[in-house]
C-alpha cells in the first residue's frame, strides 16, 4: 500500500506535509517527501488528504480478556473488588471464554489505534491463539501468584511457560512473544519470586509485574519484608535483572525509583485505572527526572472501562501538570513517545513505534478534517489533547490492515460478541447473579 500526499509524524515528532509511505510485505519501504517517492508497484493507493498518518500504540499493561467483566463491579474499593467480583467471576472462565474475551478487546484496541500490548492473565494457550488468529501484536505472560513453599519448578505455571515458550514465542512473524511475570509482591513468595526471575533470565525473556498500586500493597508489603519495599524485594529477588516492566508504580519511594532507574525497568502507567480505583496518581515527574522509560496502559476494562490509549495519552499529558502546579510539564511530544517509541522500547521489539524506513509497517490513519481536530495550529498538539480515537480510520499492523472504516478484516466481529454475550450469561447464571 502507498500512503500519498499525507501528513506524517516522524520519529523526532515532527509533523511533515505531503509525505508519502510505501508498504512492503510487512515493512515500511519508503518514508519521506512525495517527490523522492522510488518506482514501483505499492499496491493500493490511499489517498491521504486531510489525514494524518501516525505510529500504531503501544498498551504496555492490560489484562485484556476481563473484556468481559467491562462494568462488573462498580463503585469499590480494590480489595473488595478483586475478593467479591472479580475472581469468583474469574473461577468461572474456560478457554473459549478467554479466546473471544480477547478477541473482542482486539477488535477494540485496533479501532482506537492501538497495534501491540503488554497483557498479563492466564489461559496462554488462548490468549496466544487469539493473538496469532488476529494479527495483532503482544508481549503475553502468564502471571504467577504462590501461597506455599514450593519452589517455581513446581509451580503449574512453570510447565505453562516452557509449552507457550515452544508452541507460539516469535509466531506470527514475530508478533507474538511471551514474557515471564510474577503477579505481585503480595502474591509471591522469595522462593518463587527468584526461581522466576532466574528462569527468564536463563530464557532472555522480559518480565512484567505489578508493583506498589495501592498504598495497603505497598505499607503492608514493607510489613511481611522486613522493612523492604516490594520494589526493593523484587530487586533482590532478580525480578530486574532482565528487561522488566513495571505496571503502576503508584506509592513508589525516591530509593524505589533508583533501583528503577538503574535496573533500567519501564514504568507503566495507568492513570485512568489508577483514578477510578482511587489508587493514586504515579510520581511521573520524578520517574521522568530520573531518565526512567516511561510508556502507557490501560488496565483491565473492568477498571477503565475501555482500552482506548487516547483517553490514557490526554490524561497523561495533563494529570501532572495539576498535581504539580507546573503547566510545563510533560509536553506534548514526552506524551506521545509514551504510547509509541517508549512502548516499543519496553517490549524489546527494534525497528517499531516509529514511521522510518525499514521499520515495521505499523501504521494508523486520523481523520484530521473531523470538527474536533480543527483548526490546526500544530496537529501533534491536536492529537494528544484534542483526538479522542474516534478520528481512527485505519490500523495496519506488520503491513496487514486490521481495521479500517468500521471493519475489521481479521476478525468476524459478530461470532466475537455472539460468544461473550453467551460466556457473560453463563457465568452470571453459575453465580447467581
Amino acid at each position: 500500500m502507498l500512503f500519498k500526499n499525507i501528513q506524517m509524524i516522524d520519529p523526532s515528532f515532527r509533523v511533515l506535509d505531503d509525505m508519502s509511505v510505501a508498504v512492503k510485505g510487512d515493512t515500511i519501504a519508503y518514508a519521506g517527501p512525495g517527490a523522492s517517492l522510488p518506482e514501483g508497484d505499492w499496491g493500493e493507493i490511499y489517498d491521504g488528504a486531510g489525514k494524518l498518518l501516525i505510529p500504531g500504540l503501544y498498551n504496555i499493561h492490560c489484562h485484556t480478556p476481563m473484556t468481559l467483566q467491562r462494568g462488573f463491579g462498580e463503585n469499590m474499593t480494590l480489595q473488595d473488588w478483586l475478593n467479591l467480583k472479580i475472581f469468583p467471576f474469574e473461577d468461572k472462565l474456560n478457554a473459549e471464554d478467554i479466546y473471544y474475551a480477547y478477541l473482542l478487546g482486539v477488535a477494540e484496541m485496533v479501532r482506537f489505534g492501538t497495534v501491540a500490548n503488554s497483557d498479563m492473565y492466564f489461559f496462554g494457550d488462548s490468549m496466544a491463539r487469539a493473538v496469532i488468529d488476529s494479527g495483532f501484536k503482544s508481549n503475553l505472560s502468564i502471571a504467577v501468584t504462590n501461597f506455599d513453599d514450593d519452589p517455581y519448578e513446581k509451580h503449574p505455571k512453570y510447565q505453562e511457560n516452557l509449552m507457550l515458550l515452544e508452541k507460539y514465542h516469535l509466531g506470527g512473524g514475530g508478533r507474538f512473544k511471551l514474557d515471564l511475570s510474577l503477579h505481585a509482591e503480595y502474591t509471591s513468595t522469595p522462593k518463587v519470586a527468584s526461581g522466576l526471575a532466574a528462569h527468564c533470565k536463563e530464557l532472555g525473556l522480559n518480565m512484567h509485574v505489578h508493583l506498589s498500586e495501592t498504598r495497603q500493597e505497598h505499607e503492608e508489603g514493607k510489613i511481611r519484608r522486613e522493612g523492604k519495599t516490594p520494589a526493593r524485594y523484587f530487586y533482590e529477588q532478580g525480578l530486574f535483572d532482565s528487561p522488566a516492566t513495571a505496571a503502576h508504580c503508584v506509592w513508589v519511594e525516591d530509593d524505589d525509583l533508583d533501583i528503577l532507574a538503574d535496573k533500567g525497568v519501564t514504568i507503566a502507567a495507568n492513570p485512568v485505572s489508577n483514578l477510578k480505583l482511587a489508587s493514586g496518581i504515579c510520581p511521573i515527574p520524578k520517574a521522568m527526572a530520573r531518565g526512567i522509560n516511561i510508556g502507557l496502559g490501560t488496565d483491565s476494562v473492568a477498571s477503565n472501562n475501555n482500552l482506548n490509549l487516547f483517553e490514557e495519552l490526554k490524561l497523561h499529558a495533563m494529570l501532572h501538570k495539576a498535581t504539580n502546579y507546573d503547566p510545563t510539564l510533560i509536553t506534548p511530544e514526552e506524551a506521545f513517545a509514551c504510547v509509541t517509541a517508549n512502548g516499543a522500547r519496553s517490549q524489546g521489539r527494534a525497528g517499531c513505534g516509529s514511521i522510518a524506513a525499514g521499520h515495521k509497517a505499523d501504521l494508523v490513519v486520523i481523520d484530521t478534517s473531523a470538527p474536533n481536530m480543527q483548526p490546526c495550529h500544530h496537529q501533534l498538539y491536536n492529537l494528544v489533547y484534542s483526538a479522542t480515537g474516534s478520528e481512527v480510520l485505519m490500523t495496519m499492523v506488520d503491513g496487514k490492515v486490521l481495521y479500517r472504516e468500521g471493519k475489521w478484516p481479521t476478525l468476524d466481529i459478530g461470532e466475537v460478541r455472539r460468544h461473550v454475550a453467551a460466556s457473560c450469561k453463563r457465568i452470571l447464571r453459575e453465580l447467581g447473579s
